[in-house]
């Protein structure tokens, strides 16, 4: 159970000395099964993000090998090499890289986004919460417990997956808890791209917080993924935004920004919670 804390806290006032850096995304279509060739684009993306001096690279839910469930479990064994790789990129480029792979833990598999911050590298995992049944995957994966802040070098980011951008409780439960930025991996799908657009910026503007969110793109089985990869900020600003096809996009993020526009609606020092319970 993560402390919640006021604000400002600790580490919000920190952020008001600290100095702007540049977040981007590498979006891609994911070919399930095909972890070269994901990687491969994974790679190439990081690489021309840090050709932009960009400070985070981050990719989209299960990008090593997609949902291809019925060889999950050989893909997972697989995931602690890949994470080597990632470290030593990290390290060369000193970025944080962050994304969603599979994760095994004896006869179990989730669906956990792996942060890696420069020479520090893994610093922490996020194992999804909230399982999407509605494309069965709470059949082949177990939920996570906990929600996860990390203390990185740019300040505490809280991680999030896909699904889970519909439960507002855990972005509130992370800005309380000190993120001011929020990673989210997702594969989500152009039919309800309007949700993912919608759902990003009022997680944004009411946690007055920053939103990094990568999706994939491209198509698979009947399924046309709607790319639109965002940063958004506390305002709602949207900062970039992807198109439906592979790119990768950026921006600076400012969190001096952020304690100005809390500091001029303080609606997070204004919570009444003592007259949510019924």
């Amino acid at each position: 159970m993560l402390m919640c804390l006021p604000w400002p806290g600790p580490c919000e006032k920190k952020m008001k000395n600290r100095q702007p850096f540049k977040a981007g995304i590498v979006q891609f279509n994911v070919r399930p099964g095909d972890i070269e060739s994901n990687l491969s684009s994974a790679l190439k993306g990081i690489d021309q993000l840090k050709a932009r001096n960009a400070k985070i690279a981050l990719l989209p839910e299960m990008w090593s090998c997609g949902f291809d469930n019925k060889r999950m479990g050989e893909h997972s064994e697989k995931t602690d090499n890949i994470i080597d790789e990632l470290t030593l990129i990290a390290s060369r480029h000193n970025m944080i890289i962050a994304g969603s792979l599979p994760e095994p833990s004896g006869n179990d598999i989730f669906n956990t986004m792996y942060l890696i911050d420069g020479d520090r590298g893994l610093i922490n995992t996020y194992r999804k919460i909230h399982l999407f049944s509605h494309a069965q995957e709470d059949k082949y994966f177990c939920a996570g417990n906990r929600a996860v802040v990390c203390e990185t070098s740019v300040g505490p980011v809280g991680l999030m997956i896909c699904y889970d951008l519909r439960f507002p409780e855990l972005c509130r439960t992370l800005t309380l808890s000190g993120a001011l930025l929020v990673l989210t991996s997702a594969q989500w799908p152009l039919e309800r791209i309007t949700h993912w657009d919608i759902l990003l910026r009022a997680r944004a503007i009411e946690n007055q917080i920053f939103m990094v969110a990568a999706n994939r793109c491209g198509m698979e089985n009947s399924i046309k993924y709607g790319g639109g990869s965002m940063l958004v900020s506390p305002s709602g600003e949207v900062l970039a935004r992807a198109e439906d096809r592979e790119c990768i996009i950026s921006s600076e993020i400012d969190l001096a920004q952020l304690s100005e526009f809390r500091r001029k609606i303080p609606c997070l020092n204004e919570r009444m919670p003592d007259t949510y319970d019924f």
